[in-house]
C-alpha cells in the first residue's frame, strides 16, 4: 500500500481496500509523506495488522513518529533503493522540499508507474480518476492553482529534482499524485508545466488587488485599471470583500504585474489587505514588480505600508506609490490613469 488517508475518512479507506485484499495480508506500507493527510490512518490500519512494515524516507523517520506515534517497524529508504514485491519491484526517490523535507517518490519500473505524493496534483475531485477523463481547462485550472498556493516556494528545488529524476533514467508512462486526477495520456505535460512554473517567466498582464471603505480607493483602482487597458494590456482586477485569496495567488503565479491599494487605517493598512501580502511574503513569487495606491485622510502611511509589505514579498516597488486626500476627484483619477499607463509600459519593459 502506498499511503493512507486523513482520518475523517479511515472507515471508508478500510473499507475500499478490504474489497481488493484482506488487510492482514498486507506486507508494507509505503509513506512518500506522513503530512496528516496522507498518513491520519496508519494507526488504524496498524491496529488492524499490526506486522504491516514501514517504508518511508530518512525525513520520513521524524515525521512518521511525530504524527503517528507507536512502535512502527520501520524501513529507511534513499535515492536508487528498491523494494522487491514479487511480480513487481518499487524503487524510491527522495525528493525533499516537494513540498515537505520527507517526501520521497516511489516508481514501480514493470508498470512504469510513478507515485508522486503531492507533486502534480490537484485540489480537484471528480468520479473519474485519469487527466484525460475530465475537463481540460478546467483540469488546468486546477493543477496551476496547485502549484501556486502550495510548490511555489520551492521552484528552485522543484528545477533541481526534476532533473536529478530525469538523470536517473526511470522512465514513467504514468503519474499517480496523491491528490486529483492521475496523469496517463503523455504525463511529461505536468513535468514540463512544473518547469515552466518554476522559472519565475510570467506574462505580460497585471493583478490589481484593493480594498475600500468609501469608495476612494475602488474609483483609484478602477482609473488605474483604465490606464493599464490603454495601453493594450491585460489586467485582472480583485476586491478583497469577495475575492478567493487562491485564486488571487494564482494569478499573482501567472502575472508579472501585481498593484495593491487601499486606505489608511489607523496608520497602517487595512485588515483585509493583510492575509494576501502575507500570503505573497511565504509564497515568495519570483521576479514580480508592483506599486501602491490609496487615499488618506490624516497622515497618509498606508501607501508606504503597502510598499514595505511588497518588499518583504519579494516584489520590487518599480514606481512611487500614489496617494489621494479623501475623495479622488477629476484630476485626481486622470492622475491614476497616467499611473496605470506607467506601470503597464515597466511590465511591457521587465518581460522585454
Amino acid at each position: 500500500m502506498i499511503d493512507t488517508v486523513k482520518t475523517t475518512h479511515v472507515e471508508d479507506f478500510l473499507r475500499n481496500i478490504e474489497r481488493i485484499i484482506p488487510l492482514e495480508k498486507i506486507d508494507y506500507l509505503i509513506v512518500n509523506h506522513a503530512e496528516p493527510d496522507h498518513s491520519g490512518s496508519i494507526p488504524a490500519l496498524l491496529e488492524r495488522n499490526p506486522r504491516i512494515k514501514i517504508v518511508c524516507s530518512r525525513g520520513g523517520k521524524t515525521s512518521v513518529a511525530r504524527h503517528c506515534p507507536g512502535g512502527y517497524d520501520l524501513q529507511i529508504v534513499k535515492t536508487g533503493d528498491s523494494l522487491s514485491l514479487g511480480k513487481r519491484n518499487l524503487r524510491f526517490f527522495e525528493a525533499q522540499m516537494l513540498h515537505w523535507p520527507d517526501t520521497m517518490f516511489s516508481y514501480c519500473p514493470e508498470e512504469k508507474i510513478l507515485f508522486s505524493t503531492d507533486a502534480f496534483g490537484q485540489h480537484y475531485a471528480h468520479s473519474s480518476h485519469f487527466a484525460d477523463e475530465v475537463d481540460d481547462c478546467e483540469l488546468w485550472a486546477e493543477a496551476i492553482k496547485y502549484f501556486a498556493n502550495i510548490l511555489t516556494p520551492f521552484c528552485g528545488q522543484i528545477i533541481k529534482k526534476i532533473n536529478e529524476y530525469a538523470a536517473l533514467g526511470w522512465p514513467f508512462e504514468m503519474i499517480c499524485p496523491s491528490h486529483g486526477m492521475i496523469w496517463r495520456k503523455n504525463p511529461n505535460r505536468i513535468v514540463e508545466k512544473y518547469l515552466e512554473w518554476s522559472s519565475g517567466r510570467a506574462e505580460a498582464s497585471v493583478v490589481v488587488v484593493y480594498d475600500s471603505i468609501w469608495k476612494g480607493t475602488e474609483r483609484m483602482a478602477k482609473a488605474i485599471c483604465r490606464g493599464i487597458e490603454a495601453e493594450g494590456m491585460p489586467f485582472k482586477l480583485f476586491y478583497t470583500g469577495v475575492a478567493d485569496l487562491n485564486d488571487v495567488m494564482t494569478e499573482v503565479l501567472k502575472a508579472k504585474g501585481f498593484l495593491v491599494g487601499c486606505p489608511t487605517l489607523n496608520n497602517n493598512i487595512m485588515p483585509s489587505l493583510a492575509p494576501y501580502l502575507e500570503e505573497m511574503r511565504g509564497l515568495r513569487f519570483l521576479n514580480k514588480i508592483g506599486a501602491a495606491f490609496g487615499t488618506y485622510g490624516w497622515s497618509g502611511e498606508g501607501v508606504k505600508r503597502l510598499e514595505e509589505a511588497l518588499e518583504k514579498a519579494t516584489v520590487k516597488v518599480v514606481q512611487p506609490g500614489i496617494k489621494i486626500l479623501f475623495k479622488p476627484n477629476d484630476e485626481d483619477l486622470k492622475s491614476c490613469e497616467q499611473f496605470g499607463r506607467n506601470f503597464a509600459k515597466q511590465v511591457r519593459s521587465s518581460c522585454g
